[in-house]
């Protein structure tokens, strides 16, 4: 008599992420997930544990020291988990991204890079709110929906804002690099508010940068290569040009497009 071994979809996807592990260690990666999933309490590592190990069959203190401890990479999970999603909705085409920072409210005086950070969700032009946690930047894969709507940021790379090292800025670069490292063939769309409008100026192969400026912007032409080498540092800009407010006074023809802002198509000129 044959006996068939079938392997659900949920356990076909989790054994893509083994590989990042010892064998003790995608043991408890592995009880740790399905506990998370299956929690319906606070999601804390004691909370999960009822559900990730339920006969009690590893050591209390082995699911906590895995974090800390165990032998693994965050950003190849995030490589692999990149991976998967890519072949599932962007086969081909440009990928297009979304970019943002988020307050991860945590309590605790004792967790690695809490602080006090401004809280958006309740702050007003006129007054800063300030919260203790954890300050994420964070860049979502951008998908439509079948059933319409808005569209659905699925998280593929994640870095930590720290107090007096890399700015927002610079860790979001170093994201997007991470990502075209990892697919050096594929084109990027990043889309960002207006704080991140300055990675328009960084060095980012293949990647296009959608953000905001102000309407009374001071932009400038690129600069020069000098003709041969002189006296002083190299000239960071070239010669000013209109701001976005003049430039649209000089447009005669403005071409209609259609665009999907938040899951509804509207004309802009």
């Amino acid at each position: 008599m044959n006996t068939v071994n079938t392997i659900s979809t949920w356990t076909s996807l989790i054994l893509h992420f083994l590989s990042n592990f010892t064998i003790p260690g995608g043991k408890i990666f592995t009880q740790l997930l399905n506990g998370w999933i299956l929690c319906t309490v606070r999601r804390t590592v004691s909370g999960i544990l009822p559900f990730a190990d339920p006969q009690g069959r590893h050591a209390h203190d082995a699911f906590h020291r895995f974090f800390p401890h165990a032998r693994w990479n965050m950003a190849r999970l995030w490589m692999i988990l990149a991976q998967i999603l890519f072949k599932r909705f962007y086969r081909t085409g440009t990928i297009t991204l979304a970019l943002d920072d988020t307050l991860f409210h945590h309590s605790g005086r004792k967790i690695d890079g809490a602080a006090w950070w401004r809280d958006a969700v309740h702050s007003t032009p006129s007054r800063n709110i300030l919260a203790w946690g954890l300050n994420l930047v964070v860049l979502t894969l951008q998908i439509q929906p079948p059933w319409g709507g808005q569209p659905l940021g699925l998280p593929i790379n994640m870095g930590l804002h720290r107090r007096k090292q890399a700015s927002l800025i610079e860790l979001a670069e170093q994201m997007i690099k991470e990502l075209i490292e990892w697919h050096p063939k594929r084109l990027f769309r990043v889309v960002a508010d207006g704080f991140y409008a300055s990675l328009a100026g960084k060095t980012l192969p293949h990647t296009t940068i959608i953000s905001r400026i102000k309407r009374n912007a001071e932009l400038y032409d690129l600069p020069l290569e000098p003709k041969k080498r002189g006296r002083g540092r190299p000239r960071k800009k070239g010669k000013r040009v209109l701001c976005p407010q003049k430039l649209t006074k000089c447009v005669r023809h403005w071409q209609k497009v259609e665009v999907c802002e938040r899951g509804q198509i509207r004309t802009r000129l």
